[in-house]
């Protein structure tokens, strides 16, 4: 039994890793052609009234963009490792089906990590990572899928 649920976690792991590799790729896409996320424009309401201009953002669409806003959000903007761990991420997920590539994965990362100069706190990494998952997928993040990712 546990064998199974583990396989079906695996499957949802894997759908959940490759539509945030398409989002990544289609975000790689739009800065490749001078689109962005942010952008400034008028302000509304009363700053609108006052004349002000404000910075208006959209909401980001991308696991890497997601997950630096929920960063910024939860006050782990400022931390560098976790940028390190993002940008391996998409390397662990992508060979999670794969023991020993995962495994190497994993051996590039703690060479990366063991370069860093200070304290690194992997819970924060989850947390901001669980959070930014949730964000990207609502309609099918379910209870099943924190467990699956929790794995990770």
């Amino acid at each position: 039994f546990r064998s199974a649920v583990f396989k079906e976690h695996l499957e949802r792991v894997r759908r959940v890793a490759k539509e945030a590799n398409k989002q990544a790729m289609d975000a790689t896409n739009a800065k490749a052609s001078g689109e962005s996320h942010w952008s400034g424009s008028q302000a509304s309401g009363s700053g609108e009234a006052r004349g002000k201009k404000s910075k208006a953002m959209t909401v980001p669409t991308t696991f890497n963009d997601m997950f630096l806003f929920n960063g910024a959000v939860m006050g782990f903007g400022g931390s560098s490792w976790m940028n390190c761990i993002l940008d391996q991420f998409d390397s662990i997920v992508s060979n999670v089906a794969n023991s020993y590539r995962l495994q190497e994965e994993c051996d590039v990362l703690s060479l990366v990590l063991a370069k860093y100069k200070g304290t690194i706190n992997l819970s924060e990494f989850k947390a901001v990572m669980l959070a930014s998952l949730r964000s990207l997928v609502p309609k099918d993040w379910d209870s099943n899928h924190e467990v699956a990712w929790g794995w990770l």
